[in-house]
Protein backbone atom coordinates (compact mmCIF):
# COMPACT_ATOMS: atom_id res chain seq x y z
CA UNK A 1 0.00 0.00 0.00
CA UNK A 2 2.82 2.39 0.82
CA UNK A 3 4.33 1.90 -2.62
CA UNK A 4 0.96 2.54 -4.21
CA UNK A 5 0.47 5.82 -2.34
CA UNK A 6 3.97 6.94 -3.26
CA UNK A 7 3.36 6.12 -6.90
CA UNK A 8 0.10 8.05 -6.91
CA UNK A 9 1.73 11.05 -5.21
CA UNK A 10 4.59 11.03 -7.70
CA UNK A 11 2.11 10.93 -10.56
CA UNK A 12 0.24 13.90 -9.11
CA UNK A 13 3.46 15.87 -8.81
CA UNK A 14 4.35 15.06 -12.40
CA UNK A 15 0.92 16.23 -13.55
CA UNK A 16 1.35 19.50 -11.63
CA UNK A 17 4.80 20.09 -13.14
CA UNK A 18 3.52 19.43 -16.66
CA UNK A 19 0.60 21.78 -16.06
CA UNK A 20 2.93 24.47 -14.72
CA UNK A 21 5.27 24.00 -17.66
CA UNK A 22 2.40 24.34 -20.13
CA UNK A 23 1.35 27.61 -18.50
CA UNK A 24 4.81 29.18 -18.18
CA UNK A 25 6.56 27.93 -21.32
CA UNK A 26 4.85 30.45 -23.67
CA UNK A 27 5.94 33.31 -21.42
CA UNK A 28 9.50 32.02 -21.26
CA UNK A 29 9.64 31.65 -25.02
CA UNK A 30 8.21 35.17 -25.44
CA UNK A 31 10.83 36.63 -23.10
CA UNK A 32 13.63 34.85 -24.97
CA UNK A 33 12.26 36.15 -28.27
CA UNK A 34 12.13 39.73 -26.94
CA UNK A 35 15.75 39.53 -25.77
CA UNK A 36 16.81 38.13 -29.14
CA UNK A 37 14.96 40.89 -31.00
CA UNK A 38 16.54 43.56 -28.78
CA UNK A 39 20.05 42.17 -29.32
CA UNK A 40 19.58 41.95 -33.08
CA UNK A 41 18.09 45.47 -33.20
CA UNK A 42 21.03 46.94 -31.28
CA UNK A 43 23.50 45.08 -33.48
CA UNK A 44 21.78 46.36 -36.60
CA UNK A 45 21.65 49.93 -35.31
CA UNK A 46 25.29 49.87 -34.21
CA UNK A 47 26.39 48.46 -37.57
CA UNK A 48 24.40 51.11 -39.44
CA UNK A 49 25.81 53.89 -37.25
CA UNK A 50 29.38 52.67 -37.80
CA UNK A 51 28.83 52.63 -41.56
CA UNK A 52 27.43 56.17 -41.44
CA UNK A 53 30.46 57.46 -39.53
CA UNK A 54 32.89 55.68 -41.87
CA UNK A 55 31.12 57.11 -44.92
CA UNK A 56 31.07 60.62 -43.43
CA UNK A 57 34.78 60.36 -42.60
CA UNK A 58 35.67 59.43 -46.19
CA UNK A 59 33.51 62.19 -47.66
CA UNK A 60 34.84 64.81 -45.24
CA UNK A 61 38.45 64.04 -46.11
CA UNK A 62 37.67 63.88 -49.83
CA UNK A 63 36.11 67.35 -49.57
CA UNK A 64 39.28 68.71 -47.97
CA UNK A 65 41.37 67.18 -50.72
CA UNK A 66 39.06 68.64 -53.38
CA UNK A 67 39.35 72.12 -51.86
CA UNK A 68 43.13 71.82 -51.68
CA UNK A 69 43.11 70.88 -55.36
CA UNK A 70 41.08 73.99 -56.20
CA UNK A 71 37.76 72.22 -56.79
CA UNK A 72 35.61 74.37 -54.52
CA UNK A 73 32.32 73.15 -56.00
CA UNK A 74 33.19 69.50 -55.33
CA UNK A 75 34.27 70.30 -51.79
CA UNK A 76 31.03 72.15 -51.13
CA UNK A 77 29.00 69.26 -52.53
CA UNK A 78 30.74 66.66 -50.37
CA UNK A 79 30.57 68.77 -47.20
CA UNK A 80 26.89 69.37 -47.87
CA UNK A 81 26.34 65.61 -48.04
CA UNK A 82 28.24 65.10 -44.78
CA UNK A 83 26.21 67.89 -43.15
CA UNK A 84 23.07 65.84 -43.82
CA UNK A 85 24.43 62.64 -42.28
CA UNK A 86 23.73 61.23 -38.83
CA UNK A 87 27.41 61.24 -37.79
CA UNK A 88 27.26 64.08 -35.25
CA UNK A 89 30.94 65.02 -35.14
CA UNK A 90 31.51 65.02 -38.88
CA UNK A 91 28.15 66.70 -39.50
CA UNK A 92 29.16 69.58 -37.23
CA UNK A 93 32.63 69.88 -38.79
CA UNK A 94 31.14 69.88 -42.29
CA UNK A 95 28.68 72.63 -41.36
CA UNK A 96 31.60 74.72 -40.10
CA UNK A 97 33.46 74.19 -43.36
CA UNK A 98 30.39 75.30 -45.31
CA UNK A 99 30.17 78.35 -43.04
CA UNK A 100 33.79 79.20 -43.81
CA UNK A 101 33.08 78.96 -47.54
CA UNK A 102 30.22 81.42 -47.11
CA UNK A 103 32.45 83.81 -45.16
CA UNK A 104 34.93 83.74 -48.04
CA UNK A 105 32.09 84.98 -50.23
CA UNK A 106 31.14 87.68 -47.69
CA UNK A 107 27.85 85.91 -46.94
CA UNK A 108 28.04 86.53 -43.21
CA UNK A 109 24.40 85.83 -42.38
CA UNK A 110 24.48 82.46 -44.14
CA UNK A 111 27.78 81.62 -42.46
CA UNK A 112 26.45 82.43 -38.99
CA UNK A 113 23.41 80.20 -39.57
CA UNK A 114 25.67 77.33 -40.56
CA UNK A 115 27.94 77.86 -37.54
CA UNK A 116 24.90 77.88 -35.25
CA UNK A 117 23.63 74.67 -36.85
CA UNK A 118 27.06 73.14 -36.33
CA UNK A 119 26.95 74.03 -32.64
CA UNK A 120 23.53 72.40 -32.28
CA UNK A 121 24.65 69.25 -34.10
CA UNK A 122 27.93 68.88 -32.18
CA UNK A 123 28.20 65.80 -29.94
CA UNK A 124 30.37 67.58 -27.33
CA UNK A 125 31.62 70.98 -26.16
CA UNK A 126 34.95 70.62 -27.95
CA UNK A 127 33.33 70.80 -31.36
CA UNK A 128 30.25 72.77 -30.31
CA UNK A 129 32.18 75.62 -28.68
CA UNK A 130 34.45 75.89 -31.73
CA UNK A 131 31.35 76.45 -33.85
CA UNK A 132 29.99 79.00 -31.37
CA UNK A 133 33.32 80.82 -31.37
CA UNK A 134 33.41 80.91 -35.15
CA UNK A 135 29.89 82.34 -35.14
CA UNK A 136 30.92 85.07 -32.69
CA UNK A 137 34.03 85.94 -34.72
CA UNK A 138 31.90 86.24 -37.85
CA UNK A 139 29.78 89.04 -36.33
CA UNK A 140 32.41 90.54 -34.04
CA UNK A 141 32.69 93.90 -35.79
CA UNK A 142 29.14 94.15 -37.19
CA UNK A 143 26.60 92.90 -34.61
CA UNK A 144 25.47 94.93 -31.56
CA UNK A 145 27.66 94.32 -28.52
CA UNK A 146 24.85 92.67 -26.55
CA UNK A 147 24.47 90.04 -29.27
CA UNK A 148 28.20 89.29 -29.34
CA UNK A 149 28.31 89.23 -25.55
CA UNK A 150 25.45 86.71 -25.43
CA UNK A 151 27.38 84.42 -27.74
CA UNK A 152 30.72 84.70 -25.95
CA UNK A 153 29.85 84.84 -22.24
CA UNK A 154 29.02 81.11 -21.89
CA UNK A 155 32.29 80.23 -23.62
CA UNK A 156 34.56 81.99 -21.09
CA UNK A 157 33.49 79.88 -18.12
CA UNK A 158 36.06 77.65 -16.43
CA UNK A 159 36.43 74.30 -18.09
CA UNK A 160 35.24 75.41 -21.52
CA UNK A 161 37.73 74.39 -24.22
CA UNK A 162 38.17 77.80 -25.90
CA UNK A 163 37.72 80.12 -22.95
CA UNK A 164 40.96 82.02 -23.72
CA UNK A 165 39.95 82.76 -27.31
CA UNK A 166 36.43 83.66 -26.19
CA UNK A 167 37.78 86.05 -23.54
CA UNK A 168 39.98 87.75 -26.13
CA UNK A 169 37.08 88.08 -28.57
CA UNK A 170 34.91 89.55 -25.83
CA UNK A 171 37.61 92.11 -25.00
CA UNK A 172 37.77 93.12 -28.66
CA UNK A 173 33.98 93.37 -28.79
CA UNK A 174 34.06 95.75 -25.83
CA UNK A 175 36.62 97.88 -27.65
CA UNK A 176 34.37 98.04 -30.69
CA UNK A 177 31.52 99.14 -28.43
CA UNK A 178 33.65 101.89 -26.85
CA UNK A 179 34.00 100.19 -23.43
CA UNK A 180 37.75 100.68 -23.09
CA UNK A 181 37.72 100.19 -19.30
CA UNK A 182 35.95 96.85 -19.57
CA UNK A 183 38.18 95.78 -22.44
CA UNK A 184 41.31 96.73 -20.49
CA UNK A 185 40.16 94.60 -17.56
CA UNK A 186 39.70 91.61 -19.87
CA UNK A 187 43.13 92.11 -21.42
CA UNK A 188 44.69 92.19 -17.95
CA UNK A 189 42.97 88.89 -17.17
CA UNK A 190 44.27 87.43 -20.44
CA UNK A 191 47.82 88.34 -19.51
CA UNK A 192 47.43 86.41 -16.27
CA UNK A 193 45.79 83.28 -17.67
CA UNK A 194 48.20 80.36 -17.47
CA UNK A 195 46.74 78.67 -20.55
CA UNK A 196 46.95 81.79 -22.74
CA UNK A 197 49.40 81.52 -25.62
CA UNK A 198 52.27 83.94 -26.15
CA UNK A 199 50.39 85.45 -29.08
CA UNK A 200 47.34 86.16 -26.93
CA UNK A 201 49.46 87.76 -24.20
CA UNK A 202 51.31 89.90 -26.75
CA UNK A 203 48.06 91.19 -28.27
CA UNK A 204 46.67 91.85 -24.80
CA UNK A 205 49.76 93.88 -23.85
CA UNK A 206 49.60 95.83 -27.11
CA UNK A 207 45.92 96.63 -26.56
CA UNK A 208 46.56 97.75 -22.97
CA UNK A 209 49.40 100.02 -24.14
CA UNK A 210 47.17 101.60 -26.77
CA UNK A 211 44.37 102.15 -24.26
CA UNK A 212 46.73 103.65 -21.66
CA UNK A 213 48.34 105.95 -24.23
CA UNK A 214 44.96 107.28 -25.32
CA UNK A 215 45.30 105.78 -28.81
CA UNK A 216 42.12 103.79 -28.57
CA UNK A 217 40.96 105.12 -31.94
CA UNK A 218 43.55 102.87 -33.58
CA UNK A 219 42.11 99.79 -31.90
CA UNK A 220 39.24 99.01 -34.32
CA UNK A 221 41.85 98.12 -36.92
CA UNK A 222 43.48 95.74 -34.47
CA UNK A 223 40.10 94.23 -33.72
CA UNK A 224 39.29 93.64 -37.39
CA UNK A 225 42.69 92.05 -37.90
CA UNK A 226 42.12 89.71 -34.97
CA UNK A 227 38.61 88.90 -36.16
CA UNK A 228 40.03 87.90 -39.54
CA UNK A 229 42.25 85.30 -37.90
CA UNK A 230 40.87 81.76 -38.10
CA UNK A 231 39.38 80.40 -34.89
CA UNK A 232 41.27 77.47 -33.40
CA UNK A 233 41.43 74.21 -35.32
CA UNK A 234 39.53 71.68 -33.27
CA UNK A 235 40.50 68.27 -34.54
CA UNK A 236 42.09 66.76 -37.57
CA UNK A 237 39.50 64.95 -39.71
CA UNK A 238 40.93 61.54 -38.89
CA UNK A 239 40.77 62.26 -35.16
CA UNK A 240 36.98 62.19 -35.04
CA UNK A 241 36.63 58.64 -33.82
CA UNK A 242 33.90 56.51 -32.36
CA UNK A 243 30.52 55.50 -33.60
CA UNK A 244 29.01 58.81 -32.50
CA UNK A 245 31.65 60.88 -34.28
CA UNK A 246 32.73 62.66 -31.10
CA UNK A 247 36.19 64.17 -30.83
CA UNK A 248 38.46 62.15 -28.50
CA UNK A 249 40.50 64.97 -27.01
CA UNK A 250 40.89 68.75 -27.29
CA UNK A 251 43.44 70.41 -29.52
CA UNK A 252 42.55 74.00 -28.79
CA UNK A 253 45.30 75.86 -30.59
CA UNK A 254 44.41 79.51 -30.64
CA UNK A 255 45.80 82.08 -33.09
CA UNK A 256 49.46 82.71 -32.44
Amino acid sequence: MTDLFEEVEEQLRSDRYRSLARRTLPWILAAVALVLVAVLAYWGWDTWRSREVAKASEQYQAAGEALAAGDRAKAQQLWTEVSQSSAGGYKSLALMQLGALNLDENKTDEAVKLFDQAASAAPDELIGDAARLKSAFAVLDTAPYKDVEARLTPLIKDGRPYRVQAREALAFAKLMAGDTAGARGDFVVLQQMLDASDGVRARAQAAISLIDSGSAKALPGVVKQAAAMPPPMIVQPGAVLGADGAAPQPQANGPQ
